[in-house]
């Protein structure tokens, strides 16, 4: 893909992941232009369709190599999601390379990250415990490492009961991992989830001991939150809202992350996510929400401190859509 900006194109290379049905599919070569602002999809190929439910992707470059994983499952939620590994060096020929699974337990809405020391694949995970149907009983984030994406240790839990670490970000200021967790029922440890949540960031110098920073001041059921920390020095994030106007909101903060400015976005979205390009401009995916579940688009948005501007809406199949990951300048859809 070719992104222009000031009248001198130069490659930048975007290759999403899209669950289209039940397989998930990769989308190539979108090009993105400066004046006026703008992206073109050009293909879409399926990579993965093994199981019921495929969906929840995420990506990164490690050891010369693409990684992605995604949840498998027989439904959106139940059973014993699997986490499915898959490598490829060229992002056209995949591999099978592990499923990372734990007994009783739904593994859901995995991220892959390089640890800290730079030498492991980091998985994150929530893992979801139900009472034999879709009824949660219970939910805590999990953890596991491997050298090789092939290998890898058992899953370990994460911070507390109810805590939902659904993605951290590495920040090479300190080295060390950065994340927001959300809790759906802070005040009874649970089962059944409470009117209002709480939103806690948190960081970590290794990914398995977490220190807690601060209860951020986000209403409204905040949950999915990405963070990333931008060339300028100020650290952005962009969370998913469930009740009140269910808009989502963007945050920015600088060291020491105490003190953030909240500004809601006009649409609804969910499973957002967000890079920084080469030259600085932001780019969003996330869901968005039609009339009906089935009129649910994946629709990428250039992004700033206080708004999301749809810029392209790609090829979706209903309501389990969103999820994006990315990898450098390298982003998926699932």
């Amino acid at each position: 893909m070719k992104l222009k900006g000031g009248g001198s194109p130069y490659p930048i290379a975007l290759s999403p992941f899209l669950v289209l049905g039940p397989f998930v599919a990769l989308l190539s070569f979108v090009t993105l232009h400066a004046r006026p602002p703008g992206a073109e999809l050009e293909s879409v190929k399926k990579i993965w369709d093994r199981a019921p439910h495929n969906g929840f992707t995420d990506l990164i470059r490690f050891h010369d190599q693409f990684f992605c994983c995604l949840r498998e499952g027989l439904d959106h939620v139940g059973g014993d999601g699997v986490i499915r590994i898959l490598a490829s060096k060229d992002g056209d020929v995949w591999e099978d390379c592990a499923g990372v699974a734990e007994q009783g337990v739904d593994l859901r809405e995995s991220k892959l990250e390089i640890s800290p020391d730079g030498q492991q694949l980091y998985l994150l995970c929530g893992g979801s415990i139900y009472d034999g149907g879709h009824e949660l009983k219970g939910r805590r984030t999990r953890c596991a490492t491997s050298p090789d994406g092939k290998v890898w240790t058992p899953t370990r839990k994460l911070l507390g009961e109810g805590d939902w670490l659904w993605r951290v970000a590495f920040n090479p200021a300190d080295k060390k991992f950065y994340g927001m967790a959300d809790n759906i029922y802070p005040a009874t440890g649970g089962p059944k989830p409470e009117d209002e949540w709480t939103l806690k960031l948190y960081s970590s110098g290794d990914g398995d001991e977490w220190q807690y920073l601060a209860t951020l001041p986000v209403t409204g059921q905040p949950n999915q939150p990405t963070l990333r920390f931008l060339r300028d020095g100020r650290t952005m994030a962009l969370v998913r809202r469930n009740t009140e106007d269910k808009g989502g909101v963007i945050g920015v903060a600088r060291v020491p992350y105490s003190e953030w400015q909240w500004t809601k976005t006009a649409a609804r979205i969910s499973g957002p996510n967000f890079i920084e390009l080469p030259d600085g401009r932001l780019v969003a995916g996330a869901r968005s929400f039609g009339k009906k579940a089935a009129d649910n688009r994946m629709l990428l948005s250039t992004m700033t401190s206080t708004s999301l501007t749809p810029l392209l809406e790609l090829p979706s199949n209903g309501s389990d859509v969103g999820y994006p990951g990315s990898c450098g300048t390298r982003v998926c859809f699932g």
